[in-house]
């Protein structure tokens, strides 16, 4: 989060929206609010689940200059964006049916900006399947390291089967470039979680 609020901020133009697609409770929006004080900036937060967005204007009511951030309960697939200099999505692709994410991308693409980026951070697949038994192994310890039982990771793990997608990291920058994307990279890296950044191209 402070790294994307870093990379957003010298990445917003004044005068452009910013969207925080599958925005969950606010963490992003919340902290970039902090980081930009007193400039002027406006955001749009979509997430599809209630208690999310409930949660996140619970959060933002007695901040200073929180008209700055309109919070929306809709399907990021249903939202309409335009005049974008930053478009940010957290762990929400991988939740969206395969079929129509070379779609959204694409439209984030066309919304941006010339100069604009997305900033996207996705659990990804190993095209190495001996080295992603290893690092799931790894995360599941590391939950156990941090106070999760065999049973709720087992839980977690069965309530994500089939809706949690990951797509390898080859796949991401093939659909960034066909979206029009020039730049791609990727800033932040453990293990499945990656982020990547991808710019459209200046004037």
């Amino acid at each position: 989060i402070r790294l994307q609020c870093e990379l957003a901020q010298r990445f917003f133009q004044k005068g452009t929206n910013i969207f925080d697609l599958g925005c969950s409770n606010g963490n992003f929006g919340i902290s970039f609010m902090e980081k930009m004080g007193n400039n002027e900036f406006s955001m749009t937060a979509a997430d599809n689940s209630k208690p999310m967005t409930e949660l996140y204007s619970k959060r933002l009511e007695s901040r200073k200059n929180n008209n700055r951030i309109k919070i929306l309960l809709r399907d990021v697939n249903e939202m309409e964006l335009s005049n974008a200099s930053v478009v940010v999505m957290n762990l929400t692709l991988q939740f969206i049916e395969p079929d129509k994410r070379d779609e959204i991308i694409k439209k984030i693409y066309d919304s941006l900006v010339p100069g604009g980026i997305l900033l996207l951070t996705e659990k990804i697949l190993n095209s190495d399947s001996d080295f992603e038994d290893i690092q799931r192994e790894i995360y599941y310890d590391f939950k156990k390291d941090n106070g999760y039982s065999e049973l709720e990771i087992n839980k977690k793990r069965e309530a994500l089967d089939n809706i949690l997608i990951p797509e390898t990291v080859g796949t991401h920058f093939k659909r960034f470039e066909k979206a029009g994307f020039t730049m791609s990279t990727i800033y932040l890296k453990w293990f499945q979680f990656t982020s990547f950044i991808a710019r459209k191209d200046g004037v």
